[in-house]
């Protein structure tokens, strides 16, 4: 499992679809992945923060805390059909499966670590270099362009094989 982190979420041009560029903590490598319309909401709100107002999702970690449990994160765990499927990760290694929209909704809100398996990585894991010539330290409008460049071309059919 490699661990992951947010570069930027964006709006798939040709089908309006918002989609979240997850790259690798320690690698070159990046992920598309297509979102559910209320969770890509959720996650472009970023961190939650005393200043703004609860949004259900979080309400998951104190009620889990509540129940004496913890969230250790979430992970991306296959892709099979261009669908990704995800878990969420509780203390003691119990998972419970989850779309993968709303665990990587949970994920940004609450801070967790969010990982993706190798093996998805290596089959459609894409150089962030080759995506974002500039780099990932790039001016933020430079690589956006960058990336709708590359976002423009791509549809949720191309992770099917």
């Amino acid at each position: 499992m490699r661990e992951m982190r947010v570069l930027r979420l964006v709006v798939h041009a040709p089908s309006r679809q918002p989609v979240l560029l997850l790259g690798e903590v320690d690698g070159d490598r990046c992920v598309p992945v297509f979102l559910r319309g209320p969770q890509a909401e959720v996650i472009a709100f970023g961190v939650r923060t005393d200043a703004q107002p609860p949004l259900t999702q979080d309400m998951i970690v104190p009620i889990v805390e509540g129940l004496g449990r913890r969230i250790e994160g979430v992970e991306i765990t296959e892709l099979s059909s261009g669908t990704f499927s995800a878990d969420v990760v509780f203390d003691g290694d119990t998972r419970v499966p989850a779309r993968p929209s709303d665990a990587l909704s949970l994920a940004i809100r609450d801070s967790l670590p969010i990982g993706m398996a190798e093996e998805i990585l290596d089959e459609v894991g894409q150089p962030i270099s080759a995506l974002f010539p500039n780099g990932g330290d790039a001016p933020p409008e430079e690589q956006i362009e960058e990336f709708r460049e590359f976002i423009d071309e791509v549809s949720p059919e191309d992770f099917k094989d």
